[in-house]
């Protein structure tokens, strides 16, 4: 039996309300690294933090003032919770970094098909109309929708995007692969607020889709405005 993530789907991304609300606590983001690694079968690894106050850049938690990604970022790639990890292991690891964001790792279990927020919100109810397996997706507080597929599709991308005829178009569409992390419901990102699912992880053991069958709808989705 696992644990449930996240409130109802809804296609809308989260507003200045869903901002302001209450951060989870200990209890929440334990519950979320609990299912995440036990449930889902993938790694999570402790994110720094950004405050943003009006008027100035975010400071990130991990202390550099040139910071390229604040609060986007691990803490400490050495503390990623493995898959299939107990509680106390990653309570060690959230002992070692207090507050941390929940991030998980792409590359391994799944790769990310990262699109504006709008463009994944069109998409998605054409892909369910249209019968598409899908995987998790979730909504970012800076515009993003992230479409969680399997893994490969960073390195595939460029040569899909061939086969299928979109490789000459303007696209504002990439994969992230490898070496690359998405924050995780219920954590902060970069401190905008909070990341939402849009569609949640569904029974643990269920594979993410191949990119390929996504790709074609999020790429006509994806367009930027001067080459519609």
């Amino acid at each position: 039996m696992g644990f449930t993530i996240g409130a109802k789907r809804q296609f809308r991304l989260p507003g200045p309300d869903a901002r302001r609300s209450r951060r989870s606590g200990p209890a929440g983001l334990s519950t979320a690294v609990a299912e995440y690694t036990g449930v889902r079968g993938w790694d999570v690894v402790p994110g720094a933090r950004a405050v943003r106050r009006p008027g100035a850049l975010a400071a990130c938690s991990c202390g550099s003032p040139a910071c390229r990604a604040p609060g986007a970022h691990p803490v400490d790639d050495r503390l990623t919770v493995p898959a299939g990890a107990t509680p106390e292991q990653a309570r060690h690891a959230w002992s070692r970094a207090p507050g941390a964001a929940v991030l998980l790792p792409t590359g391994s279990a799944f790769d990310v098909l990262d699109v504006p927020a709008a463009a994944g919100l069109l998409a998605l109810p054409r892909l369910e109309r249209m019968g598409v397996p899908l995987g998790p997706v979730a909504a970012a507080p800076h515009g993003r929708a992230w479409f969680l597929v399997a893994p490969g599709a960073a390195a595939e991308l460029p040569q899909l995007l061939y086969r299928m005829g979109w490789d000459g178009a303007a696209l504002d569409l990439r994969a992230l692969g490898p070496g690359e992390h998405i924050t995780a419901p219920p954590s902060d990102h970069a401190g905008l607020g909070p990341v939402r699912w849009l569609r949640p992880p569904g029974a643990g053991g269920t594979p993410p889709p191949p990119a390929r069958l996504l790709l074609g709808t999020l790429a006509y989705c994806s367009r930027r405005p001067h080459a519609a």
